[in-house]
């Protein structure tokens, strides 16, 4: 596999951030991806999904927010972050036109794309995909944080470990039921936040991770 392509992003507040795109030989499609609140674009999870996507025939575009790009701790506003998802998305457009484009992230990431959907459709993109979506605090469920999902226009794809602290599945199933055919929730029994798994749960990361990539590829064919 070919190293990623470097590029920037320049947005409307004057910040560039840094991004990389991973392209495959036939790609069938351009997932742009956004990182967690606590960790960048090269966060070995992103590294991971993101070299398993390749080889199942999907490019993808990782990018930093400004907070991150300029190594601070806490991470920009909510205009800021949702601002930086929509030129990410424009950037993924201008990098691969041919291509069916999606968008997502993990955790904080995804949940800001799905803000910025919310907002105003993302221009081009056909679906959203969430790794971890984050619906509450760990120890402190609630879900005002999956209020715009209802405003998204497109379909959403959903996966979420059983153990997963930061979404607990009784409030996330019926938000996802609300939206209808729109949303698709795929559970992954023993994985947490990060998708990690006990070596009790009969399987491995490494196994959850092909998984996830299965799953997300089968819907992007699907939706494509």
């Amino acid at each position: 596999m070919t190293s990623p392509r470097r590029t920037r992003l320049n947005l409307p507040n004057g910040d560039t951030v840094s991004g990389l795109f991973d392209c495959p030989a036939n790609p069938q499609g351009l997932l742009v991806l956004a990182h967690g609140a606590g960790a960048g674009m090269s966060h070995p999870f992103l590294e991971d999904l993101s070299r398993e996507l390749n080889s199942a025939g999907i490019a993808t575009l990782r990018y930093q927010f400004p907070y991150m790009e300029k190594r601070r701790k806490l991470p920009d506003s909510p205009a800021v972050l949702t601002a930086t998802v929509r030129e990410a998305v424009n950037k993924g457009g201008q990098l691969a036109p041919h291509l069916p484009l999606f968008a997502g992230g993990k955790s904080m990431g995804g949940r800001m794309t799905s803000m910025a959907a919310a907002e105003q459709p993302l221009e081009s993109v056909r679906g959203l995909v969430f790794f971890g979506f984050p619906l509450h605090p760990p120890n402190r469920p609630g879900t005002h944080r999956g209020d715009h999902l209802a405003r998204v226009a497109v379909p959403m794809l959903f996966l979420q470990g059983t153990r997963d602290a930061f979404a607990d599945l009784k409030l996330l199933r019926p938000i996802c039921a609300r939206c209808g055919s729109r949303a698709r929730l795929r559970t992954f029994e023993g994985a947490d936040h990060s998708f990690h798994v006990l070596k009790s749960s009969g399987t491995s990361d490494a196994g959850v991770l092909r998984d996830l990539v299965d799953d997300v590829t089968d819907w992007i064919r699907e939706i494509s």
